[in-house]
């Protein structure tokens, strides 16, 4: 039994299972015939109106969990046939109007959309109103609502609309890739593109030819698996083929520690960490692109050094975030993973290959601190960076730290230090409510999630970030440190609670 959050989840799974079997057992040319069948059998529809409906939803599905179109760089892409035509109304005058003398909404509206009828109830003309929203804040009754669809509603970059035919379409100059509209669409009509079948390539490449394969995984592990524990998860990820597991909380180290000495140098300095938020903050307020920091995602920073050490190694990053697919084809971060995977990947791989991870003997992840695992939550990276300042004798520095998760709160805080803030400034900006621990590519988004990564981060056996880059003095001189050193060694986490909903395969 796997638990997901919702049955849209479940859905992608077992396509993402199915498409890994077909790969691994060499029958992928069947998949799009055969897969459809398998998970929508029999004539009785669950979903939809007809099974026939259900399976060419499945279709298009499996078209992106093989990768979608390589031509077309956009991670996240609309399923035309899935999508429900949701009521799109925008403003609407609901029944809870008692046709007021006050007439507040009219007064407001400078566009004249706002007309009474005999019985003094208000109605929105369309074709004048402008989405504006000023008629519902000033009804006394709360009786305009905004009927917008549920994808429309997650993305708070703007990035999705309506088409002429009613269907959701993404703006993908607005799209940050954060995956907000894939996690809420209540019919799974928007999906983001796996490369799957690239880590399948991979790992049966690796049984034909000698190179490292490593598995670079986010800190946000330790907040998806409670049974079987952490150690087991990493365990899996072996067996898998991967022949080192290392911490992508490792990179966390490298970029706060770097991070610190351009705050010190700078007065206003925002954070490189998460890919959504920098995109967004480049597309919005581009006259901030200069004092985005120099230093790449930990997961970029980890990857490159890993190469340097190992440079035939292949690396696949392995986390809970779609953008980092789409940095991943980013190529001024030069291509320094080869493929990323999302724990909803992750779990579906290792079912398709009939692992038991709790059959597996622990495997210990260590090899950062506390302070690096700590990034995937929210004002993790500001205490990460106080530090790292803190161990550079720059603790004097009076810094304001900033913090922001979500991107309505990326924007109102980049709004606010637009102006160049008096005192010396650091943002730290979360595209996901939060933290990484909400990214779009978990499992479950249980309320546990924070204090497992804490419980994790506790059992860091690395004391400063100092030892965890190696010699303060010495820019980039950095250790390896093979994850299965330690057996055992603070791998037991907390089990899951009852939040998530429990789906069987």
């Amino acid at each position: 039994m796997r638990r997901f959050d919702t049955r849209v989840q479940l859905l992608k799974y077992r396509v993402l299972r199915e498409v890994s079997r077909y790969a691994l057992s060499g029958k992928l040319a069947r998949a799009g015939l055969e897969i459809p069948e398998t998970i929508i059998n029999g004539t009785e529809p669950t979903m939809r109106c007809c099974v026939y409906k259900e399976r060419a939803i499945v279709g298009q599905r499996i078209g992106l969990a093989m990768g979608g179109d390589r031509m077309d760089p956009n991670i996240v892409e609309v399923l035309d046939i899935a999508c429900d035509e949701c009521p799109v109304g925008g403003y609407t005058i609901t029944e809870a109007c008692r046709g007021c003398i006050a007439h507040r909404c009219e007064t407001v509206c400078k566009f004249g959309a706002i007309t009474f009828d005999k019985m003094q109830k208000g109605h929105i003309n369309k074709d004048k109103c402008v989405e504006c929203g000023r008629c519902a804040s000033q009804c006394p009754y709360s009786a305009i609502a905004n009927n917008k669809r549920p994808c429309e509603k997650a993305c708070l970059a703007g990035a999705i609309s309506m088409d002429d035919n009613k269907k959701a379409r993404i703006d993908h100059q607005l799209c940050t890739s954060c995956g907000a509209c894939v996690y809420q669409c209540p019919f799974g009509a928007v999906m983001d593109k796996s490369y799957i079948l690239d880590v399948v390539d991979l790992i049966q490449l690796r049984q034909k030819r000698e190179f490292p394969l490593v598995a670079l995984v986010a800190p946000s592990l330790a907040s998806q698996f409670g049974e079987p524990d952490l150690g087991r998860v990493v365990a899996g990820i072996r067996a898998l083929g991967f022949d080192q597991v290392v911490e992508t909380a490792w990179g966390a180290d490298l970029v706060v520690w770097e991070e610190a000495r351009e705050l010190a140098e700078e007065n206003l300095l925002i954070s490189s960490c998460c890919p959504a938020f920098v995109s967004y903050a480049r597309s919005r307020f581009p006259e901030l692109g200069k004092h985005i920091s120099g230093m790449p995602s930990p997961m970029v920073a980890a990857a490159r050094k890993i190469r340097e050490d190992k440079p035939d190694a292949r690396v696949v990053f392995i986390g809970p975030c779609t953008a980092k697919k789409k940095e991943m084809l980013d190529q001024s971060a030069g291509r320094a993973v080869d493929s990323v995977l999302t724990f909803e990947e992750l779990q579906a791989l290792i079912d398709s290959m009939d692992i038991q991870m709790e059959a597996l003997a622990p495997v210990s992840l260590e090899g950062a601190t506390a302070f690096g695992r700590g990034l995937a939550k929210g004002g993790g990276l500001s205490l990460a960076v106080r530090q790292a300042l803190k161990e550079q004798g720059l603790d004097g520095l009076a810094v304001d730290m900033v913090q922001a998760e979500g991107i309505e709160e990326c924007k109102k805080a980049l709004k606010a230090i637009a102006g160049n803030p008096k005192n010396k400034t650091f943002l730290e900006g979360m595209a996901c409510s939060g933290g990484c621990v909400g990214g779009a590519g978990c499992l479950t988004h249980e309320a546990r999630s924070g204090r497992r990564v804490d419980h994790y981060s506790k059992a860091s056996q690395i004391g400063t970030i100092a030892d965890s880059v190696g010699s303060p003095g010495s820019k980039g001189d950095v250790r390896m440190l093979p994850s299965d050193t330690l057996e055992g060694a603070g791998s037991k986490m907390e089990s899951r609670d009852s939040e998530s909903v429990a789906l069987k395969n």
